[in-house]
């Protein structure tokens, strides 16, 4: 896997590739290619690394043509390499491959080419899918793509180009994504619709099981009985501004701070003083099929995991619903018992991860029905699902999410009023909710202000290898999420716990170089947690505390006790997680500048995992 880019037209298809493929980029890679063609020749150009050094080989080396393919990839079969780098040639040097996926029976057609005289170049699975049209081909690229598709196992986004035919573009689908841009007199190909940003406004999404043929005065998708079909043409409205970092120095630190209108965005609409709760326009599940609900099953991974923890403590206290938390890896292999009244919900930022993906088409093959928390219109996710609710937190381009976080528990937060408003919270209840959730855009306003005092905290800590994130209930989610972006991108080990849990083996780690991260929150088990962090300054750790702002005791407490204190304002508990993830989100940042890490792309991760 990661990026795709297709083009067929009337222009150089080089910098149409090449700029598709930069904006591509967030998702991670670890090498980019492109093949171009003019009449009967191929043009190749592959190299390891990133975007920039593909292009500054194509400097050296251009690659003409008005019609080609490209790819950024992250590596599954095989190391980052030229000769792993994709497009992926068929054995005469007349077939060009890009492939997304994974090809589980690769080994065993490998093997079988091997046998007939194939020699390979790579290590990839995707070199088979090259070799196999060839050997299928005659005289029809796309009878020989069908027949080809059909000897595979496993998932692929592919497109195809052959000197044999300098005017066709093929691509195929099936569980990793493809959309088609339309175009006057040229058409386009990608993975991902952000990819043609500019370029066009017109998309098809490809279904599972369905192939595109492009030329560029022509399009039409063929579906798994090879028959031509109605595709329906979507509008992206995306502005290519809203992918530009402007006077931001990273992606991830513009859409921390974009924070605040992200959460407008989300609630925009959605809240009703009329009615004291939220509105939802696409759950497609009236009142009744709500109130019959026995059981939620919440399924994501990563960061999307900790939103869905979150929201576990949302429904359960307002909606008095039963919710369990799936890693949607785990759940898709699961055969836990369901009740029939069960609905699922699946929780996504890209709508294409493979995990959740499946997690859900298996709940639906079960016949429960399933709802998606998404970001991306027109996703896999978001189509398949039986309803479901966009977060409206616009592009989010650094790997390490944030924006979408917190969109994430915003809506989780208003879905939960929702389903309590059915069931047991009262109108003044749900009044008072709908107040304090409407405050939230401008709280974090203020919380954005910590900024320069995290820069302070970072300057402490980023050489350490080590840390610890604490935090109990509601904040208990926010300190694994925290964690995780240490983690992802300044690459310190960082595990979050349950405040109480840490003395039941993690506090065996604690020493002067492992500093401990104490989310407090206010009221509640405040005073437990204060406990835990005395057991922590016993045995020597440094702690740095999270903590609301207007308690003066506790704030004279914290200021004696731990080595470093960021205050954010105070919100009721269920809206903590929102307001604590801010400073640690900035923490990680610095923390990552300061080790000179790649914050927009840290290493070995991607944005939309489409592979298991």
């Amino acid at each position: 896997m990661c990026g795709i880019v297709g083009y067929i037209g009337q222009r150089e298809a080089e910098p149409i590739l090449v700029e598709g493929l930069r904006r591509l980029e967030y998702r991670g890679y670890d090498s980019a290619g492109i093949a171009t063609l003019t009449g009967p020749h191929l043009h190749l150009r592959k190299r390891a690394g990133r975007i920039a050094d593909l292009a500054k080989f194509l400097g050296e080396k251009p690659a003409p043509g008005c019609h080609g393919i490209s790819h950024t990839r992250w590596a599954t079969h095989g190391p980052a390499s030229d000769r792993n780098a994709h497009p992926h040639l068929s054995s005469d040097g007349s077939i060009a491959v890009v492939h997304n996926g994974v090809i589980e029976n690769y080994s065993a057609l490998k093997r079988q080419l091997q046998s007939e005289g194939i020699t390979f170049h790579s290590d990839t699975d995707t070199e088979v899918i090259a070799h196999l049209i060839e050997q299928h081909y005659q005289g029809d690229l796309v009878d020989a793509v069908r027949i080809v598709l059909k000897l595979l196992k496993g998932t692929y986004g592919i497109a195809v180009v052959s000197t044999q035919h300098p005017d066709l573009l093929v691509g195929a689908r099936l569980g990793s994504p493809l959309v088609v841009g339309i175009g006057a007199e040229e058409n386009f190909l990608a993975s991902d619709p952000s990819a043609l940003i500019g370029q066009t406004q017109k998309v098809v999404y490809l279904q599972d099981g369905q192939m595109c043929i492009l030329r560029p005065e022509a399009w039409h998708i063929l579906d798994a009985n090879h028959a031509r079909i109605d595709a329906t043409i979507h509008n992206i409205d995306w502005d290519p501004g809203e992918s530009d970092k402007g006077d931001f120095e990273h992606h991830m630190l513009k859409e921390i701070y974009e924070q605040p209108e992200a959460l407008e965005n989300a609630m925009r609409g959605r809240l009703s003083d009329e009615d004291a709760s939220a509105h939802f326009g696409g759950l497609n599940l009236d009142a009744r099929q709500l109130r019959r609900a026995e059981r939620f099953i919440f399924t994501a991974c990563g960061t999307s995991y900790h939103a869905a923890l979150v929201g576990e403590y949302l429904f359960e206290e307002f909606a008095r619903i039963p919710v369990e938390v799936e890693y949607a890896s785990e759940l898709r292999y699961r055969n836990p018992p369901m009740e029939r009244n069960t609905i699922v919900l699946a929780i996504t930022q890209s709508g294409e991860t493979a995990d959740t993906l499946a997690a859900l088409r298996e709940s639906k093959r079960k016949g429960h029905r399933t709802l998606a928390l998404c970001n991306v219109v027109g996703s896999t996710i978001a189509r398949e699902a039986d309803g479901g609710v966009y977060l409206h937190a616009g592009p989010e381009i650094g790997v390490a999410s944030t924006k979408a976080f917190t969109n994430q528990v915003a809506v989780l937060t208003m879905l939960a009023l929702y389903m309590g408003r059915m069931r047991n919270l009262s109108s003044l209840q749900g009044s008072r909710m709908i107040k304090e959730i409407r405050a939230l855009p401008e709280i974090l306003r203020r919380t954005l202000q910590c900024h320069d005092q995290v820069k302070e905290i970072a300057q402490k800590y980023h050489h350490v290898s080590n840390m610890l994130y604490l935090g109990r209930q509601y904040l208990f989610p926010a300190a694994l999420e925290g964690a995780l972006k240490l983690k992802e991108i300044s690459y310190i080990h960082a595990e979050g716990y349950p405040a109480a849990e840490m003395k039941h083996g993690p506090i065996a780690l604690v020493d002067e170089n492992t500093p401990s991260v104490f989310l407090i929150p206010s009221g509640g088990v405040a005073d437990k947690v204060m406990s835990n962090l005395e057991e922590i300054k016993a045995r020597g750790g440094p702690v740095i505390a999270i903590a609301p702002e207007g308690d003066d005791e506790l704030a004279s407490h914290l200021l004696s006790r731990a080595d470093d204190v960021v205050f954010v304002p105070q919100v009721p508990d269920y809206l903590q997680p929102m307001v604590a993830v801010v400073p640690l989100q900035l923490l990680a940042y610095q923390i990552a500048l300061l080790r000179g890490c790649d914050v927009d792309k840290p290493r070995n991760l991607a944005k939309s995992v489409t592979v298991e």
